[in-house]
């Protein structure tokens, strides 16, 4: 019987404690449980050494092996046999114990989900970085641009939005595309010089104008007349291509510009504007040149046969610059945009603007004699129309709906019979008439954009866009002594036109010098 050694601490063999018992003639109550019910300890007192335990496994083993049941002894002859069903003995250099299994199977089961955590964060912060890569790779394929363009294309950008987009095709995008793969790549400021560069010519090639349905399904759209509703469908369209082009006329240092409204039916007033007021000439070494804006014809089954004469008529004065939009009466706010733009590409030189209509009366003496006293900067002189009402009588052709424009006056603006402004002021129109929507009378729409400048135009008494006098069947109308002092009358036809510039260049004899106030 084996018994523990004195001076040292008893130890338990938890794997073969029964077992051993069994062998030994213990009974089955001093087993573990045996003693948690009161039982006695072994035979000798204390408890049994992990050492003693592991001793007499290998000196009893046997027995125990034929002692144990059958089935028993099936399921575990190992254990019983085999040393290692006894724990460990506890080093004698730590006293510390070692882990349980529970605390082990918990630390290893939060190891793995730890694992797996970091796993899904790396797999989450590779998918988004793919996402952000292709976003920025189709951007890129989408704009037509370089790799280093997009990374530094913010000054770009810049130069871009100072351009309108609409209706225009512009050649660098294609040259940029082409250009994609290749190692040596142009610097930013190059390519923003070519773009400067590029404005130095007429950059509307082709007519790209879609319809613009974001509001046709609207209650107060539904109201409008049919003309309003194709304006404001077509109201985005601002730009078009130039069908002929005369760049050569801004050659040189003008003093005056003289520029006239008209359409492609009326020759005959063009003929008669030619032999009067027209004229391009010299006066004190004043260059005066002439330049008529034209559309195309309103009526399909006529465009071609008109477009022929025109185009004769320009081989012989090459005057004329026509755009392929059609010829209307809303139409003429593009005539005023297009011809801005077109001021603003090719006549640097120019001093001084005047624009009117192709069936006034003007003066060219009269005005180089008025702008004689004037200084350049922000001057804007005609027939001026303050606090001028919108008119909502649907009869009148210059009838405005109230979904249109809703304010109770128009800002200050000059009758489009004629007015004169200088250069620096129509290039900062050009800029200002970009930030604006169309509208569809054009000297209100210049009003609009002077209103945006801060500019008031000044009225002068020389400018008579209604005539004399306003009643039309009076005989001052008619009486060239008022002529002779005025700068514009509106209206006269082509033959009382040339009968006019007869009787005020002849030796005509006036009582007085007549100023009409």
């Amino acid at each position: 019987m084996l018994k523990p050694e004195k001076g040292k601490a008893p130890g338990r063999c938890p794997a073969g404690r029964a077992r051993l018992g069994r062998a030994e003639g213990w009974p089955a109550s001093q087993g573990r449980r045996g003693r948690q019910g009161g039982g006695e300890r072994p035979p000798g007192g204390g408890r049994v050494k992990r050492h003693t335990c592991r001793a007499a496994l290998r000196r009893f083993g046997p027995t125990l092996a034929a002692a144990e049941p059958e089935g028993r002894r099936r399921r575990s002859p190992r254990r019983a046999a085999s040393p290692r069903s006894c724990p460990a003995a506890p080093s004698s250099s730590s006293s510390a114990q070692a882990p349980q299994p529970r605390r082990l199977r918990r630390a290893a089961a939060l190891a793995r989900r730890a694992f797996s955590m970091l796993q899904w964060k790396k797999t989450v912060y590779k998918s988004v970085l793919l996402s952000f890569v292709l976003v920025v790779a189709v951007t890129v394929l989408q704009r037509g641009m370089t790799p280093n363009q997009f990374l530094q294309g913010q000054q770009q950008k810049e130069l871009l939005s100072q351009e309108p987009v609409k209706a225009q095709k512009r050649d660098n995008v294609l040259s940029v595309a082409n250009n994609f793969w290749k190692k040596e790549l142009e610097p930013v400021t190059k390519t923003a010089k070519a773009m400067v560069k590029q404005a130095s010519t007429w950059d509307v090639t082709t007519t790209n104008c879609t319809v613009n349905l974001n509001f046709s399904k609207d209650d107060w759209f539904k109201g409008l007349e049919p003309n309003f509703k194709q304006f404001l469908l077509y109201r985005h369209c601002r730009y078009f291509p130039m069908i002929i082009n005369h760049p050569e006329k801004c050659s040189g240092d003008i003093y005056l510009l003289i520029v006239v409204k008209s359409i492609i039916t009326q020759h005959d007033r063009r003929e008669a504007i030619r032999k009067t007021w027209g004229q391009e000439k010299e006066v004190d070494g004043k260059k005066i040149r002439t330049l008529f804006l034209l559309g195309i014809a309103s009526k399909e089954e006529e465009r071609a046969n008109y477009q022929k004469l025109l185009e004769y008529e320009d081989r012989i004065y090459g005057d004329i610059l026509q755009w392929d939009f059609l010829d209307s009466f809303f139409n003429l706010t593009l005539k005023e945009v297009n011809f801005l733009k077109w001021l603003s590409i090719y006549c640097n030189n120019v001093r001084y603007i005047f624009k009117g209509d192709d069936d006034v009366f003007v003066s060219p003496n009269n005005i180089l004699e008025y702008l004689g006293d004037q200084k350049t900067g922000h001057l804007f002189t005609g027939d001026v129309l303050f606090k001028a009402r919108p008119i909502r009588k649907k009869e009148n052709k210059y009838y405005i709906p109230n979904a249109l424009y809703s304010k109770p006056h128009y800002p200050p603006y000059a009758g489009g019979g004629g007015f004169v402004m200088d250069s620096p002021l129509a290039q900062k129109l050009h800029k200002v008439s970009e930030t604006l929507e169309l509208y569809p009378i054009d000297d209100v729409f210049l009003g609009m954009c002077l209103e945006i400048l801060k500019v008031t135009p000044v009225a002068h008494a020389g400018f008579r866009t209604f005539g004399i006098v306003k009643n039309k069947n009076s005989k001052m109308n008619k009486e060239p002594c008022f002529f002779q002092n005025m700068l514009v009358v509106h209206k006269l036809l082509p033959l009382d036109l040339l009968k006019m510039w007869d009787l005020v260049h002849s030796n005509l004899t006036c009582s007085r010098k007549l100023y009409i106030l």
